[in-house]
């Protein structure tokens, strides 16, 4: 039996070539394209289809609004219900002193909410991926870049989708393409 793939893996000299092979493979229609790089490279998320994502600025706006809220409910309850004190003839909900807290509230849980979402939407904390396993992978954090496009479930070297992904590949002229073990 043959082994189960992942996917195949392309690997480029420049920057350029994995745009243009990235823009290729999607527009041969190859669905699980993911690129990687040592740098961020101009056009390469729209190139490999990344739609974008709303659940950080959302998640950011959230965490801000709740810790806003929460922090001006709780100066509020505590000043004037929880223990009031008629200090200098101000009003016990004196919200001007209220201020700073919430401010401050509002950034730290904004920043919270913020931290906690990109690490949802990024998949991680992730301490295993198939791609890792792939030689000379280390490199694309130093002078290389990646092209992995996925293959279906359970697909092997005899499966119609491989051959096809493996011509799409050779037709981008990268340096080397590996199979990724699932």
């Amino acid at each position: 039996m043959k082994p189960r793939l992942y996917g195949l893996m392309a690997e480029f000299r420049q920057p350029e070539a994995l745009v243009r092979a990235a823009r290729t493979a999607r527009e041969r229609g190859l669905a699980g394209v993911d690129a990687y790089a040592p740098f961020p490279v101009p056009d390469l998320a729209e190139a490999v289809g990344y739609p974008g994502s709303r659940a950080v600025p959302c998640a950011t706006l959230i965490g801000g609004i709740a810790g806003g809220a929460g922090g001006y409910f709780m100066q509020w309850y505590a000043a004037t219900q929880s223990y009031p004190v008629n200090v200098g003839g101000r009003p016990l909900h004196s919200w001007p002193l209220f201020i700073p807290v919430t401010f401050e509230l509002t950034i730290l849980c904004a920043a919270i909410c913020a931290v906690v979402a990109m690490l949802g939407a990024n998949g991680l904390p992730r301490l295993h991926h198939p791609v890792f396993a792939t030689p000379g992978f280390d490199l694309a954090s130093r002078d290389r870049f990646f092209l992995c496009v996925r293959l279906p479930e359970a697909c092997t070297e005899d499966d119609p989708s491989y051959d096809r992904a493996m011509a799409v590949l050779r037709e981008t002229d990268p340096i080397d393409i590996q199979e990724v073990p699932a």
